[in-house]
């Protein structure tokens, strides 16, 4: 059975996209089988995996998300083994439009994810820097939430809306969801907040 693994914080610049590609790829060298789900309309998971997110303009994430084409047909190879992707773009930006009004809205990622049938032991999720639809359906879908957070105020201020939203998607979505960790990024031992 896989487990999946979101990696979400609604600040931007806290090492989110850092922390899915250093531990996809760590897994990857451990012989696990991962997947990285690049959620974040940036495509910086995209591009810092080696690929060109202009090339996924007819096939990424936003295309399975909406259901015009399968989770497995937007999946690539890496060059490193046991590593593959689902890319995205700026396409990804037009989700919340799209949802708009759809039913269950927030199990679309976790469905498609059920798709796969254990081809992967882990599939990690970067999420984009908001509480939007991409994000609430990374948490629907994952065993495990990792919180990077910047060793500053006004990131360790915002923590709390996060952990609010967990605790509304753990009573009414997805009972199972575990906050594995907040990992502390950018760490400064000469800055006092720091320490």
């Amino acid at each position: 059975m896989n487990k999946i693994i979101c990696i979400a914080n609604q600040k931007g610049g806290v090492g989110k996209t850092t922390t899915a590609i250093n531990l996809s790829a760590s897994l990857a060298a451990a012989e696990k089988k991962t997947l990285l789900i690049d959620g974040d309309s940036q495509g910086n998971a995209t591009s810092g995996m080696g690929t060109d997110r202009i090339l996924f303009q007819k096939a990424n994430l936003y295309h399975a998300m909406i259901g015009q084409v399968p989770l497995e047909q937007v999946i690539i190879n890496t060059v490193i083994p046991n590593l593959d992707i689902v890319p995205s773009n700026q396409d990804l930006i037009g989700l919340e439009v799209e949802f708009v009004g759809l039913e269950e809205k927030e199990k679309r990622l976790k469905n498609l994810l059920n798709s796969l049938d254990r081809q992967y032991d882990f599939i990690v999720i970067d999420c984009p820097p908001s509480l939007g639809v991409m994000t609430v359906n990374a948490l629907v879908a994952s065993d495990f939430l990792i919180v990077p957070l910047q060793c500053e105020y006004f990131a360790m201020e915002g923590l709390g809306y996060l952990l609010n939203t967990v605790k509304l998607v753990k009573a009414q979505l997805n009972p199972h969801l575990v906050l594995g960790g907040i990992l502390l990024t950018m760490f400064d031992q000469r800055n006092l907040l720091s320490r």
